[in-house]
C-alpha cells in the first residue's frame, strides 16, 4: 500500500506540474443518445487513480444499469506515445460490466473513429492491448491520450500497439480499446475481460457518435495479455453477448493454459512478469486470495506488495529468476493445492468453441508463452464440431518479434472477414520459417507504417472510406 500511495502522489505531482504549463480549452457538450451527455475530456489527461467520479460511478448507478449501458462520455485526444495527436475521433465510456461472480462492476472503453462517413455500416476492430499491469495509471484509456505521463512510468506496450491499431483505422474501421481488468486492475483473469470487452460492445454500439450500429461486423484482436482477453471473449460471445456481429477473431503470443505458462517462468527472465499476473487473479478470484493470504510465505507478501502499482515494463524488470511457487507453503508443492488447480481451471481457455473463424499464430521458440499449450488448444477446438481454425507456427521470432511477424497477416485476415469474405472451413495449421515471407506481408506492414508516419503529420486516417 505504501508504494501504491506514493506512486499516486507521484502522478498528482506530475499532473500537477503539466496542468500548471498547459492551456485550457472549452468544447461545449455533444448529445450522443437521450440521456447521455458528452464532455470534453481535461487538456490533461488523469488516470483512474485521479479521476474516480469518470472510472467509478456511484455503486448504484452501476448496479441500475444494464450490462454495457453508458453512464458516462467524453470526448479525448489521443496521440502516439503520448504526444503527437492522432487525427480521428475519439471518446471514453464508462459503463457498466459484470465480474466473473455475477456482481455489477464500473468499466471504460476508448473508441477511435475515422473522421467522416463510411460506405455502409461501420467495420469495427475490438483490440484488446497487452496492459499487463497492475496499477489505474496503466490503463490503456489513460496511456492513448495526449499528455499521459504512463510511457515514462512503464507502460510503453499500449503506445506501441497503438501503431497497429492505426492501421485499422486507416481501413476505415473503427477501433475500440476495453481497459479489460476491470476497476481492480486484475491481470491475466481472461474471463473477467471478455465480460468487460463485450459489453464494452454493447456501449459502443449504443453511442451515436462512433456509427457503430447492430449491423456492424466486429472483429478482435489481441496479442500476448491482450490474446488472455481476445481468446476468452471468442469463447463467451455466444453464451453473454449474441446479438453482436462478430465475424472472426485473431490472437497471437496466445496464454491459453496460464498453468503452463507459470511453470514455464519458474527461475526464468520472466517471472517477475508472471508474478504480477498472479497478483491479478487473486484480485478477482476471492478464494485465490484468500489461498495466498494464508499460504504465501512472508517473501511472496513483500513481492506482491511491491509489484502492487507496477505497470509492464517494471513488472517484467523488477525480480526476475524467482521461484514463484516456492513461496507458497503447501503439501507437495503449491500445484497440488485446491485453489491453485482451481483459479487455472477457471481460467484456462478451451471451455467452448468459438462461434466464429480464428486465426490463431505462435512463435514456437516464445520464451514466455510455450508454443505445446497452443498447440494442445488448436488440437481441442478442433475436435469439436463446426471448428474454423486457422493456425501458424513461426519459427525465426521470439515472444516480441512475433507480434511484427503475424499483425501484418492478421490483418489481412481480419479485413477478409470484416469485407463478408467466408473464412476456410476446418482447420488448417502451418509451420514458417517466417511469417514475413509471405508476399503479403511486406505490403500490409509499409501500408501501416505509412498510416503511423502519416499521423504524425496530421492526416485523417481512413476519412471517408
Amino acid at each position: 500500500m505504501r508504494f501504491r500511495t506514493v506512486a499516486t502522489a507521484g502522478l498528482a505531482a506530475l499532473t500537477a506540474l503539466t496542468v500548471v504549463a498547459a492551456p485550457t480549452s472549452a468544447v461545449a457538450p455533444a448529445h450522443a443518445e437521450p440521456g447521455v451527455t458528452v464532455k470534453q475530456a481535461p487538456l490533461l489527461p488523469l488516470p483512474q487513480e485521479l479521476d474516480p467520479s469518470f472510472y467509478r460511478p456511484s455503486p448504484a448507478a452501476v448496479t441500475a444499469a444494464a450490462p454495457g449501458q453508458i453512464l458516462g462520455a467524453r470526448r479525448i485526444t489521443p496521440a502516439n506515445f503520448g504526444l503527437v495527436p492522432i487525427n480521428v475521433d475519439a471518446w471514453q465510456l464508462s459503463f457498466r460490466s459484470t465480474d466473473t461472480s455475477g456482481r455489477a462492476i464500473p468499466a471504460v472503453t476508448t473508441v477511435l473513429k475515422p473522421r467522416g462517413t463510411t460506405r455502409g455500416p461501420r467495420k469495427v476492430i475490438s483490440m484488446q492491448l497487452a496492459e499487463d499491469s497492475t496499477a489505474g495509471y496503466c490503463a490503456t484509456s489513460y496511456a492513448v491520450q495526449q499528455f499521459n505521463a504512463s510511457t515514462l512510468l512503464g507502460q510503453a506496450v499500449a503506445p506501441a500497439e497503438l501503431l497497429i491499431a492505426q492501421g485499422f483505422l486507416e481501413q476505415g474501421y473503427a477501433v475500440v480499446l476495453p481497459d479489460h481488468e476491470g476497476p481492480n486492475h486484475a491481470y491475466a483473469a481472461g474471463p473477467l475481460g471478455a465480460r468487460i470487452t463485450l459489453d464494452s460492445l454493447r456501449a459502443a454500439k449504443q453511442f451515436a457518435p462512433s456509427t457503430i450500429t447492430a449491423e456492424s461486423p466486429i472483429g478482435l484482436y489481441g496479442y500476448s495479455g491482450g490474446a488472455i482477453v481476445t481468446g476468452h471473449t471468442a469463447e463467451l460471445k455466444k453464451s453473454y453477448a449474441p446479438e453482436l456481429n462478430i465475424v472472426g477473431a485473431a490472437e497471437g503470443g496466445i496464454p491459453a493454459d496460464l498453468q503452463v505458462v507459470l511453470q514455464a517462468a519458474q527461475n526464468n527472465i520472466t517471472s517477475g512478469l508472471i508474478l504480477g499476473a498472479v497478483l491479478g487473479l487473486s484480485r478477482e478470484y476471492d478464494y485465490f486470495r484468500e489461498f495466498l493470504d494464508r499460504r504465501m510465505n512472508p517473501t511472496g507478501k513483500a513481492l506482491m506488495a511491491l509489484k502492487g502499482p507496477l505497470c509492464v515494463q517494471y513488472q517484467a524488470m523488477t525480480f526476475p529468476f524467482l521461484n514463484n511457487t516456492g513461496m507458497i507453503d503447501w503439501p507437495g508443492g503449491a500445484m497440488r493445492a485446491p485453489a491453485v488447480k482451481r483459479v487455472f481451471n477457471d481460467t484456462r481457455m478451451g471451455r467452448e468453441l468459438p462461434d466464429m473463424p480464428m486465426y490463431m499464430w505462435n512463435s514456437a521458440l516464445d520464451e514466455i508463452i510455450p508454443v505445446r499449450q497452443v498447440d494442445a488448444l488448436v488440437t481441442k477446438y478442433c475436435r469439436m464440431p463446426g471448428a474454423q481454425i486457422t493456425y501458424t507456427r513461426d519459427h525465426l521470432s521470439e515472444h516480441g518479434i512475433g507480434e511484427v511477424a503475424g499483425a501484418p497477416m492478421a490483418l489481412l485476415w481480419l479485413k477478409d472477414r470484416l469485407d463478408g469474405k467466408p473464412a476456410a472451413r476446418g482447420c488448417r495449421t502451418s509451420d514458417q520459417l517466417t511469417m514475413t515471407s509471405d508476399a503479403r506481408w511486406w505490403p500490409t506492414f509499409s501500408q501501416t507504417v505509412g498510416a503511423d508516419l502519416a499521423a504524425l503529420f496530421g492526416k485523417a486516417l481512413g476519412a471517408n472510406r
